[in-house]
């Protein structure tokens, strides 16, 4: 059966940045993600890749609205930062490698 965080990584998997082709995890916007499972809590700490993104809000509401229906999960907290700041170093291989920087 799959734990908590497993189905959170999944969910987290199908946001993207509108203006790169990458979903938020392999391109490295979440910074940290913890997750109790018996209580079903789930907070996420995360990046844009930009300060200034257009779409900064409407990101962070899809990262809320996905995570709150996965089943279980009765508590999710969204913590944006910018500190650290993102770098392209942050992506995963995989995503560097679809976006040319490899």
């Amino acid at each position: 059966m799959e734990s908590l965080r497993d189905k959170t990584e999944e969910v987290l998997k199908t946001v993207f940045d509108p203006e790169i082709p990458v979903n938020i995890w392999e391109l490295g916007l979440v910074y940290e993600l913890q997750v109790e499972e018996a209580e079903g809590k789930v907070k996420i700490i995360m990046t844009l890749t930009a300060p200034a993104c257009p779409v900064a809000g409407d990101i962070i509401a899809e990262v809320q609205q996905k995570t709150e229906a996965i089943e279980g999960v009765k508590d999710v907290h969204v913590h944006l930062t910018f500190d650290p700041p993102w770098t392209k170093e942050m992506m995963s291989e995989e995503a560097r490698l679809e976006l040319g920087f490899l």
